[in-house]
């Protein structure tokens, strides 16, 4: 895709996010937008991450540009996080159909323990996120996660906490999982030491004692 269209489709999601959030002079604020993506997308930066292929770093870079945007109107992370929720609402959706459809198979746990399996598998290969940690039995899936280049592309543009936005995606999904599958995060990167998520199969126990 050429960076005319890319720059267009994100400046389509980000003014229905601004109309939507009842922001001011809206055209202003899509021309600074699209000015600023294509200067990141032009950057050494964006040379040096879009080598991944596991990672769609043409999105990774416009919801950046949406977070600097967005600070620079003196918005709290707390804010730009929820704008990013407008913004993507609709592909959400999708995904959160899917997962209900998902949710309600008796081997929902076994299709998320492959899909583990597999996304585990690509990032190694790419070298986009690191484990320490990757254990794998019939029953549970459990990571660590010391260095994941989500964080460090938000990172390099100086808003490593809004990387959460990408974080919290697994928590969004496994929430839509609930039946045959416990997922805990005890910390992230955005914030925290590591990224370190255990997924289980629920069984009779856990499902009584919660």
């Amino acid at each position: 895709m050429s960076v005319e269209k890319r720059l267009a489709r994100y400046a389509r999601l980000y003014r229905a996010g601004l109309d939507k959030q009842g922001f001011t002079d809206v055209d202003a604020k899509i021309q600074r937008y699209a000015g600023r993506l294509r200067e990141m997308l032009a950057s050494p930066q964006f040379q040096r991450h879009n080598v991944y292929p596991t990672m769609n770093v043409p999105l990774i870079y416009a919801v950046i540009a949406m977070c600097l945007e967005l600070r620079s109107y003196g918005l709290s992370d707390g804010e730009i996080m929820a704008f990013t929720d407008v913004v993507f609402a609709g592909r959400r959706r999708f995904f959160d159909r899917l997962l209900r459809v998902i949710d309600l198979l008796p081997n929902s746990f076994q299709i998320a323990r492959k899909w583990n399996i597999g996304d585990h598998a690509k990032r190694v290969r790419d070298h986009s996120i690191t484990y320490d940690i990757f254990t794998v039995t019939e029953d549970s899936v459990e990571y660590k996660i010391s260095k994941c280049m989500y964080v460090e592309m938000f990172a390099s543009w100086g808003i490593r906490g809004l990387c959460k936005i990408f974080c919290n995606t697994d928590t969004r999904s496994y929430a839509g999982l609930t039946r045959h599958v416990h997922f805990v995060r005890h910390s992230d990167l955005s914030d925290g030491p590591c990224c370190w998520d255990e997924i289980h199969k629920k069984t009779r126990h856990r499902k009584e004692g919660g």
